[in-house]
């Protein structure tokens, strides 16, 4: 396994080391051990799944503390275009995104720290989604962005007019207006 920095602070990706052979592949998504001899020190608690047909597009979501949320985020059958917007107000990068491909014959993983809104979109075909978390759900303390904020310039490799977007994601706040506590 092995860790590559992005540009934003804490916001890395995963690549596991992968063995094939004729037979196919074996490779370990999560290591607590190999993570932590990374640096990497998270107690997930919750592993989430979602299933998503072409052109849909979710996000962006955070949790405000104390149930923010730290996530890694893989791809067990698909593509995606996976986003998170550095929400930390006292971050050099604040405002600021990164976007990767993630799929699943790639494997790469995004590890998407507290203080971050997550969302993806889904270029294949179907995308099974999944993530673990290291927080649970909290209602109340749920946050988003508009996946479409002109602030932030996103590609989300898709035509944002055909886009497949929930009714709740569809009348999020812009960045400028969102209700984070980072």
């Amino acid at each position: 396994m092995k860790i590559e920095e992005t540009f934003i602070k804490d916001l890395v990706i995963v690549e596991p080391t992968v063995f094939g052979d004729e037979r196919g592949y074996f490779f370990e998504s999560y290591s607590k051990t190999k993570l932590e001899d990374l640096g990497i020190n998270i107690e997930f608690v919750q592993d989430n799944q979602s299933f998503s047909k072409k052109g849909t597009l979710r996000g962006l979501h955070y949790q405000n503390p104390p149930f923010a949320q730290t996530k890694l985020v893989r791809v067990l059958e698909g593509e995606i275009i996976d986003v998170a917007v550095d929400l930390r107000k006292d971050s050099p990068t604040y405002g600021k995104s990164f976007s990767i491909l993630l799929s699943a014959e790639n494997k790469k993983q995004l590890l998407v720290p507290q203080g971050f809104a997550h969302g993806f979109s889904v270029i294949s075909e179907t995308a099974s989604v999944m993530y673990k978390c290291d927080q649970f759900y909290n209602k109340a303390s749920e946050g988003g962005i508009k996946y479409d904020d002109p602030s932030l310039n996103i590609d989300w490799g898709m035509n944002l007019e055909e886009a497949i977007v929930s009714e709740k994601d569809q009348i999020l706040p812009f960045i400028e207006n969102c209700n984070s506590l980072f």
